[in-house]
């Protein structure tokens, strides 16, 4: 198959973020089927190259941390990428005290990793890409007909906390109510509204895949206290409000039911719609 990102993250350079990218993780993990040991390393590894990113790369301002996860035949693909001043990898015969230069954890990564590579990227930055081996990635394969898609911001704005791009519909269904669920603790959600949004995550990623007009699905999400915004896409046009009414386990609709403000539908263009929603922690 075709060397195309199954999981596209974009979020800023936040110690916190590094948690949502190890959800996403544990989500592909669990799809391809890795065992405990398997699922350990590599959420190690690459959170390894995630705290290089937010404690290097921009120095004291914030920028982006983008990762691409691709499931390919025998393995998975993670690359992890900065926009920041790159770093150069120490040489093998200079003694570095500066947890600084050290701290990129090239070691681990080579380590728990079967091959890495570090590079500097043309525009700037640094990329660092780990792959693992996984035994049955079969079940994951994208569609004929997918095309490349970058790890870029789907909705062009920095508004949303966390930007994702998933596909094919089973690894959505396994990595959306993690990534949500992580989300909506950093909102203080208590448990209860923690576990709606993890019903809702199941329902939008369960339903949305008759309802898609691309073979991804995009999920844009800000975070506030005590509240999730989320922009979901791309739908065909019409099929944004039927997500609202949907079902699951003979419960009335989920989504109506489960959420505070539906913002609507929002045309991208003529094939093509987007659903807006809240979810909000009600104070006692």
């Amino acid at each position: 198959m075709a060397d195309i990102p199954n999981v596209c993250l974009s979020l800023p350079s936040r110690p916190e973020n590094v948690v949502v990218v190890r959800q996403a993780l544990s989500g592909v993990a669990e799809c391809v089927g890795l065992d405990g040991v398997e699922t350990n390393d590599l959420n190690t590894a690459v959170t390894e190259a995630c705290n290089n990113v937010v404690q290097h790369a921009y120095g004291a301002e914030e920028g982006p941390l983008e990762v691409d996860v691709h499931v390919l035949v025998d393995a998975i693909a993670v690359v992890v990428r900065d926009h920041g001043c790159g770093i150069d990898p120490p040489m093998p015969d200079e003694e570095h005290d500066d947890d600084a230069r050290v701290g990129l954890g090239l070691p681990v990564i080579a380590a728990l990793s079967r091959d890495v590579e570090l590079k500097d990227r043309a525009g700037g930055g640094t990329e660092v890409r780990m792959e693992f081996a996984a035994a049955d990635t079969t079940k994951l394969e994208l569609d004929e007909g997918a095309t490349p898609e970058s790890c870029i911001e789907p909705w062009g704005d920095p508004a949303y906390t966390v930007s994702l791009r998933l596909a094919p519909n089973a690894l959505a269904r396994a990595v959306l109510p993690r990534v949500l669920s992580a989300l909506a603790a950093r909102a203080y959600f208590s448990t209860d509204r923690i576990s709606d949004v993890q019903l809702v995550a199941d329902v939008l990623a369960g339903k949305s895949r008759d309802s898609l007009s691309a073979s991804h699905l995009d999920v844009g999400v800000t975070v506030t206290p005590r509240s999730l915004e989320l922009r979901l896409g791309p739908l065909h046009t019409g099929l944004g409000q039927s997500l609202l009414s949907a079902a699951a386990d003979g419960m009335a609709p989920v989504i109506a039911r489960l959420t505070d403000e539906h913002h609507g539908v929002q045309q991208v263009d003529s094939s093509a719609e987007t659903l807006q929603l809240r979810l909000i922690e009600h104070q006692r």
